[in-house]
């Protein structure tokens, strides 16, 4: 059995993390629970009946020694705590957005050794985008051509109420990165490597440092461009996905996850990630962590930022914007 354990016992750790894994009850055990709230921590585990309650990660992991840590903590612990993980041996998997920058998600991967990463990116894993996608590869579709990528949401004062909420230190970035980055890697999942991205971002309501909304045209290397907007200022919420290829067009319109009515095709989520997940666990094959997916955040940022077009390989290690998605200008938008 893979012995697992989860870190954060807020929502999504019992909405999403606790049914993928009783879903593989038949390889994968939860093991202990860590939260630095001792009494949700208590309760979580009571809840879902796990046997081990922690408040510090470090005692856990010497302690439990697990094979597997889902991380699902506020995004500015997640670096340091995945590494942890991994020093200790474990496996992780971890909450979007993994890191705060690419400079953070190249450290966990450089932390890796037999024990290494994964990302959490549920909506690439429905069945409707793999049937896309070899449809796509197959050729039946045609050639993509374009495409729109959407991501328009609501989110009211009350919700930057959280302290890590709306700061650059803490959460890293916007809806860019924090709400549209599940549309954005679907996006990718389907129309493969981006080449060149063009932004504007701006903060225009919400009494915080980051941007509240983006918008961006990118470049695919197979020729397709997109439109990709990033909202949390938008009160009929909506995700949206279109691609338009050279013989039909497909359309999938949903709020935080789809399904067959959505896209016509079968939903799958947290929980048919999982199962690929712990394949390549067993399989021994490092899984993927996003970086194509956080690359585009951070050239979407440059560019809205500098105003001017980013190539996708063009921001290494001595560029500002690869330490932190502002380029460490945190009062960019006004």
């Amino acid at each position: 059995m893979i012995r697992t354990a989860i870190v954060g016992a807020g929502g999504i750790a019992g909405i999403c993390h606790v049914p993928a894994l009783r879903a593989q009850a038949h390889r994968a055990e939860i093991v202990a629970a860590v939260d630095v709230d001792a009494a949700r921590a208590q309760a979580f585990a009571a809840e879902h009946g796990i046997p081990e309650v922690y408040t510090d990660l470090h005692t856990m992991l010497d302690e439990q020694r697990p094979d597997l840590v889902h991380l699902c903590t506020p995004p500015f612990l997640h670096a340091d705590q995945a590494v942890a993980c991994l020093g200790a041996g474990a496996w992780v998997w971890c909450e979007k957005p993994v890191a705060l920058s690419l400079a953070e998600l190249d450290r966990i991967r450089a932390a890796e050794g037999r024990a290494v990463a994964g990302a959490v990116f549920q909506h690439r894993y429905g069945t409707g985008a793999r049937y896309l996608r070899d449809r796509i590869a197959a050729g039946t579709l045609g050639r993509p051509l374009v495409a729109q990528c959407v991501t328009a949401w609501y989110r009211d004062d009350a919700y930057y109420d959280v302290p890590w909420r709306g700061t650059w230190e803490s959460e890293g970035g916007g809806p860019t990165l924090g709400h549209g980055i599940h549309q954005m890697d679907l996006m990718l999942a389907v129309l493969g490597e981006w080449s060149e991205v063009r932004a504007m971002a701006g903060r225009l309501e919400r009494d915080v440092q980051t941007e509240d909304v983006s918008t961006a045209l990118v470049r695919f290397e197979n020729g397709a461009i997109a439109t990709v907007v990033n909202s949390v200022l938008s009160p009929r919420e909506e995700s949206y996905l279109r691609f338009d290829l050279t013989e039909a067009t497909v359309e999938l319109r949903h709020l935080y996850g789809y399904s067959n009515a959505d896209w016509t095709f079968t939903t799958r989520s947290h929980t048919a990630q999982l199962a690929d997940f712990l394949d390549g666990y067993e399989a021994g094959i490092r899984p993927d962590l996003g970086r194509s997916t956080m690359e585009l955040v951070t050239a979407l940022y440059k560019a809205a930022i500098t105003g001017l077009p980013v190539r996708r390989g063009e921001i290494d290690a001595a560029d500002p914007f690869y330490g932190a998605l502002n380029g460490g200008l945190p009062g960019v938008f006004r």
